[in-house]
C-alpha cells in the first residue's frame, strides 16, 4: 500500500511505494462502510454450516429445528441471544462460536443492547432504567420534580415562535436517545415525533419541551414493558388518529399497536404524509399501516411454529372508516385515496384481519396520537402492560438451568 503522504513510518528501509505494507484497522468491525456486512456474510456462513437457517422476514434471526426441538439465534452485529428447547444443540453451538470467533460467555440474559431484562412470576419486564438514569445526569435534570405527562398539555409548539438555540445540537442528541428509549417506553412515542418535526430550526420552546420529557421520566424511570407468561398467544391490534393534529400542516397523526397475548410487541406513532379531508380517511390510513405490520407478524409467528388465529381483530374508534374498509365499492368521498390503501379490503376478504368498533375512551392506542392528562395516560399505558416493578409480583427465582437455555453472547 502506498504511504500517505505525511504518514510517517519508523521503519527507514521501507520505501513509500512498498506494496509489502497494509493498514493495520483498529476498529474494522465499525470502521468501514462494507464492515458489518462482511461480518454478517461470515456469521451467516458459519451458522449454515451448523444446519441453521435465517428468518425470510428477520434476517438477524436464525432458526434451526430438529425433532420438534428448536435453537433461536438473534443477532445485533456483534451481539448475540441464543435460547430454545435444545439444550444439547445450544452447547454445541457455543463450543462451535467459541472455536470460530472466541466468544464471551454472559449467561442468563440480563442486559441487551441498553435494555434490562427482570424476571418476575407474572413475566418478563423489559425496561431501560439505566439509560435514563445516565440521561438525565447528562442533562442535568436528576433532582428536578416529576411530571404526570410527557408533554405539557397548555403547550403548544411552532416552528417558528421562540429564540433559536445557540447549540442546536444538543437538542438534536436529546431528541436522538429519547427516540431510542420509545424501544421499551411506548409512550414517549408521541412526544418524540412531535419532538423531532423541529429537528431542523430548533428553538427555547423545543428545548423546554424536550426537558419536560425528562422530568416525566424522573418519576417512571423504572417503568418498563411486560412480557406476560400467558399461553394465549392470540394477536388484536388498535389504530387511531388525530386528524389534522399538525397545527402548521394540517397532517394527521396515525399510530397504532398489537398485542400478543396481553403482551404489547408492536407500536408505532407518526404524521401521515399526506393531508386527509376527514377523519374518516385519517382513521383509514392509519388501519392500512397496521395490516401491513399484521401481516409481517403473521409470517414472523410461522417462522416460529406459532400459527396466528385467523381474522386478527383490529379495533377502531371510527364507524366510517370501518364501512369504506367493508364495503368494496366507489366512493364519490374516497376516490383520491390512494390504490395501496385498499389493500385492507384484500385481507379483509382474505380472513387475516376482522374490523371491530371501539369506544374512545377505550381505545388503546389513543397515548400513541395525541396529548393526555396524567390520570388518562396512566390507565392506558397500564392496560398496554407498561409498568413498574412495584406493581409485579415478587423477583422470580430461576432456575440453574436457565442459564444454559437462555443466553446472551458477545463475539
Amino acid at each position: 500500500m502506498k504511504i500517505p503522504q505525511g504518514l510517517f513510518v519508523a521503519s527507514t528501509s521501507v520505501s513509500s511505494g512498498s506494496p509489502t505494507l497494509v493498514y493495520k484497522l483498529q476498529k474494522s468491525l465499525y470502521g468501514l462502510r462494507q464492515a458489518s456486512r462482511q461480518w454478517y456474510a461470515k456469521l451467516s456462513h458459519a451458522f449454515y454450516s451448523r444446519g441453521y437457517n435465517h428468518s425470510l422476514n428477520n434476517y438477524s434471526l436464525f432458526i434451526k429445528k430438529i425433532n420438534c426441538c428448536t435453537t433461536l439465534i438473534a443477532v445485533y452485529v456483534d451481539d448475540i441471544i441464543v435460547t430454545g428447547d435444545d439444550l444439547d444443540g445450544i452447547s454445541i453451538l457455543k463450543a462451535f462460536l467459541d472455536a470460530q470467533f472466541k466468544i464471551k460467555d454472559l449467561g442468563l440474559l440480563n442486559y441487551f443492547l441498553g435494555i434490562e431484562v427482570c424476571y418476575f412470576q407474572s413475566g418478563i419486564l423489559l425496561s431501560q432504567k439505566k439509560f435514563i438514569s445516565d440521561l438525565l445526569s447528562e442533562y442535568k435534570c436528576a433532582d428536578v420534580s416529576a411530571v404526570a405527562s410527557p408533554l405539557d398539555m397548555n403547550h403548544k409548539l411552532h416552528s417558528d415562535v421562540g429564540e433559536l438555540l445557540p447549540q442546536p445540537e444538543s437538542y438534536r442528541s436529546l431528541v436522538r436517545k429519547l427516540n431510542f428509549l420509545t424501544n421499551k417506553r411506548p409512550n414517549l412515542c408521541f412526544a418524540v415525533q412531535h419532538l423531532s418535526q423541529f429537528l431542523q430550526r430548533s428553538r427555547v420552546p423545543h428545548m423546554t419541551a424536550a426537558l419536560h420529557v425528562l422530568r416525566y421520566l424522573k418519576g417512571t424511570s423504572d417503568f418498563g414493558v411486560l412480557l406476560n407468561n400467558s399461553v394465549d398467544l392470540s394477536l388484536v391490534a388498535s389504530c387511531d388518529s388525530d386528524w389534522a393534529a399538525c397545527l402548521e400542516s394540517r397532517r394527521s397523526v396515525s399510530s397504532f399497536c398489537i398485542q400478543l397475548g396481553g403482551s404489547l410487541i408492536s407500536w408505532k406513532s407518526k404524521k401521515q404524509h399526506i393531508v386527509s379531508l376527514s377523519s374518516a380517511e385519517a382513521e383509514y390510513r392509519a388501519m392500512s399501516k397496521v395490516v401491513a405490520e399484521l401481516a409481517w407478524l403473521v409470517r414472523r409467528l410461522s417462522d416460529l411454529d406459532l400459527a396466528a388465529a385467523l381474522s386478527v381483530p383490529i379495533l377502531c374508534d371510527n364507524q366510517a372508516a370501518i364501512h369504506i374498509a367493508k364495503n368494496p365499492v366507489f366512493h364519490e368521498r374516497t376516490k383520491h385515496i390512494e390504490v395501496d390503501c385498499h389493500f385492507i379490503r384484500t385481507k379483509l376478504a382474505d380472513g387475516l384481519i376482522s374490523l371491530s368498533h371501539v369506544s374512545t375512551s377505550s381505545q388503546l392506542a389513543d397515548v400513541f396520537t395525541k396529548r393526555l392528562t396524567g390520570l388518562h395516560q396512566i390507565h392506558l399505558i397500564g392496560k398496554l402492560g407498561v409498568c413498574p416493578p412495584s406493581n409485579l409480583r415478587g423477583m422470580l427465582e430461576l432456575p440453574e438451568d436457565w442459564a444454559t437455555k437462555t443466553g446472551q453472547h458477545k463475539s
